[in-house]
């Protein structure tokens, strides 16, 4: 899941403070010098410790990354994307089929933002939300029927990603100092739920109107986004904001607030956003892996002590999430 955070967490609680990046605020792009690019990690490289280390210094400096090598073949990432494309070009009596119901407690389903919101500002984006994974955690009522290979394609693609997750939380954990397992157990091991959204944002004839995603860190562990080729994404580091390039089947690595705090915030949760292009339709796959509702996560033990107490406190998954949503101004909410 994804939230705006224009401040982050306080120590000892997770409450922010009155400072907040504004979502239209100019915000200079770096093209040069040594933060022009984030880093590209080969996932497939033979040497562990170096793995370890690129993984572990791009989450504490950076919070993003792309890796390559990653074991997902090219042609199931151009299916995937392929039949979400299809999805949002079908007629809107289609797509509202699978609407979000409007009492719903979960954020499953179809929705659209492209709408006047608040200060007539216009957010300018569709998206999809659906478990990918576990199979026992499916609602195949939110699962587009057409394209007819739709289904199949999302399921293959879950099973093909459990590998890059388990090799990016070994690296995190070891990382860490930590044992290989320790961070994928204390999100909830193999109940670890992937919630795949899919973003679809139309050509814009207004982008400085239409902000898209503002600046947000995202609610989940960890996210792992397939982008298509036109350009919208941007990292932020210190003041600077950078873009992400695209890599031809490369996927986008964020941290996300929760191993931020398990690692006691040795790791960075990225802020980041999305904007639209005004004459190309950009489309995202971000997979959120999100712990199980009732999952208490806190700083790992092994990481607290007198010198280094803890600086967040433990929450349920579920708490946690309504807690931050509820600090935040509810015109900025992302679904």
């Amino acid at each position: 899941m994804e939230v705006e955070r224009g401040v982050q967490a306080n120590i000892g609680s997770l409450s922010h403070s009155n400072e907040q990046i504004e979502p239209e605020a100019a915000v200079p792009t770096c093209h040069n010098g040594t933060v022009s690019e984030i880093p590209t990690i080969d996932l497939n490289d033979p040497d562990q410790e170096r793995l370890t280390g690129a993984i572990a210094e791009a989450s504490q400096e950076w919070g993003i990354f792309q890796v390559i090598n990653h074991g997902i073949p090219s042609e199931l990432i151009n299916k995937l994307q392929g039949v979400g494309r299809e999805f949002f070009e079908l007629p809107q009596e289609e797509k509202e089929a699978y609407a979000r119901p409007r009492d719903a407690k979960d954020i499953e389903g179809y929705g659209t933002r492209l709408q006047k919101e608040a200060e007539e500002k216009k957010s300018w984006v569709d998206h999809i939300f659906h478990r990918i994974w576990p199979p026992a955690s499916r609602n195949y009522l939110f699962w587009p029927k057409n394209p007819p290979s739709y289904r199949e394609v999302n399921e293959e693609y879950a099973n093909c990603m459990r590998g890059v997750v388990d090799k990016l939380f070994r690296c995190l954990s070891l990382g860490l100092g930590v044992e290989g397992h320790a961070l994928k157990e204390a999100v909830g091991g193999d109940e670890l739920e992937y919630m795949l959204k899919i973003n679809y944002y139309p050509p814009c004839p207004r982008p400085d109107l239409a902000p898209g995603l503002v600046p947000h860190t995202d609610l989940s562990s960890i996210t792992i986004l397939v982008p298509n080729d036109v350009p919208g994404l941007l990292a932020f580091k210190g003041d600077r904001s950078i873009d992400v390039n695209y890599i031809p089947n490369a996927l986008i690595v964020t941290i996300g607030d929760q191993i931020e705090i398990l690692s006691n915030g040795k790791y960075k949760a990225v802020l980041h956003k999305a904007t639209p292009h005004k004459e190309k339709t950009r489309i995202s796959w971000p997979v959120f892996l999100d712990p199980p509702a009732d999952m208490v996560v806190g700083p790992l033990p092994q990481l607290v002590n007198g010198k280094n107490p803890p600086k967040y406190e433990a929450k349920k998954y579920k708490d946690y999430v309504h807690f931050k949503l509820d600090e935040l101004n509810k015109k900025w909410l992302l679904f």
